[in-house]
């Protein structure tokens, strides 16, 4: 019989082989997207360094109530544009974290161009 993988650690396979190849610095940051079934999370990280350097999620007080939607994850990609603004990070490395470009994260990227982050 065949048996069907788990989604899940399929996106990590495909993850891996991108973080092999990608990494973010204190200048270019990576711009990394989780996203669950009830939220979704960005964070910009300094890979040479292990540190996040800022971060925004949908647990949030100022996002209560909003879930995981198209329009949660656009609003979460407008604030962390905004933070990255105030400490004067303009260019960042995408990082997908093995996920579609598609739905949620797309909305996310697109709304952290539009607010001024290059990639």
């Amino acid at each position: 019989m065949i048996t069907k993988q788990d989604k899940n650690q399929v996106r990590k396979k495909r993850h891996g082989r991108v973080r092999s190849k990608i990494s973010g610095t204190a200048q270019r940051p990576r711009l990394n997207v989780f996203r669950s079934n009830k939220n979704i999370y960005a964070q910009l990280i300094d890979d040479v360094a292990g540190v996040t350097l800022v971060s925004a999620n949908t647990q949030e007080k100022a996002f209560e109530g909003m879930g995981a939607n198209v329009e949660a994850a656009a609003k979460i990609g407008e604030t962390i544009a905004k933070r990255a603004a105030e400490k004067n990070i303009t260019t960042v490395v995408f990082d997908r974290s093995g996920y579609l470009y598609h739905g949620r994260v797309k909305a996310l990227a697109e709304a952290a161009r539009e607010n001024g982050l290059e990639f």
